[in-house]
């Protein structure tokens, strides 16, 4: 229940501005980190690349808002917006970081396992949009660049001490698929039997599917499949490895 106007307030007194969203959507296809673009259909920076994202309507929540940018400029079906991992990243609100007027932007950093193709139609404000390796990003608009820099330094720091890397996962993956989001992410090699002892040693960060396994390629044996577990955090945490080093 909200409180009635003090009186004597004037909303007026003070300079209006606009808050909006911004999405940096990661997944891993092909051992590669990619991120959601959408390309522009409007001005400012029309046909420019840019994060989804949108103004937060004024009966809206600012999550609320970001599903729904989310779901109108990619295309993205329904069930995977609506249970896709999302949290709020930073807020964004230096002078000038928007040409139209002043814009505050709410940044959300969201996780989905490998999507099929086709890849997603824009929808909305966006002419076009496509997964893209995060290395080989264009040039993007407004302070987007800085929003998913920001975004992927804070997937990789959270996938040491929580277990957000089984969101990059199909609902049943191998304990390899799970490194590969680790070395995709951090960029790194780590070692195998000790990145197994690892998470298994872990109270509650996968749960083995009884009696169920999958080819990888290759002679050996089926390797064995797992879902995420119950845990949220990881303890001991999983530590990158040095700058430098594999482990």
């Amino acid at each position: 229940m909200s409180a009635p106007r003090p009186e004597g307030y004037d909303p007026a007194a003070f300079e209006p501005f606009a808050v909006t969203v911004d999405l940096a959507v990661f997944t891993v296809r092909d051992g590669v980190l990619h991120v959601l673009l959408i390309r522009r259909g409007q001005e400012p920076y029309a046909g420019a690349w840019a994060l989804p994202g949108g103004f937060v309507l004024p009966r809206e929540s600012a999550e609320g808002a970001a599903r729904r940018e989310l779901a109108e400029e990619t295309g993205l079906p329904a069930p995977v917006v609506a249970d896709l991992h999302l949290e709020q990243l930073r807020t964004y609100s230096e002078p000038g970081r928007d040409p139209r007027m002043r814009v505050v932007s709410v940044a959300f950093t969201a996780l989905v396992p490998d999507m099929p193709e086709p890849a997603p139609a824009g929808g909305g404000d966006a002419e076009q949009a496509r997964w893209t390796p995060v290395g080989r990003a264009p040039d993007l608009a407004f302070d987007h660049a800085l929003i998913l820099a920001d975004a992927r330094e804070r997937i990789g720091g959270k996938l040491e001490y929580t277990c957000l890397a089984t969101a990059f996962c199909p609902p049943e993956f191998t304990l390899g698929e799970l490194q590969g989001v680790y070395e995709t992410v951090w960029d790194t090699a780590l070692d195998r039997p000790n990145f197994r002892r690892k998470v298994l040693a872990t109270p509650g960060f996968v749960d083995a599917v009884p009696g169920a396994a999958r080819l990888t390629g290759g002679r050996g044996k089926p390797a064995a499949l797992y879902r995420a577990g119950p845990a949220t955090a990881l303890h001991p945490p999983l530590l990158r490895p040095s700058e430098g080093h594999t482990r």
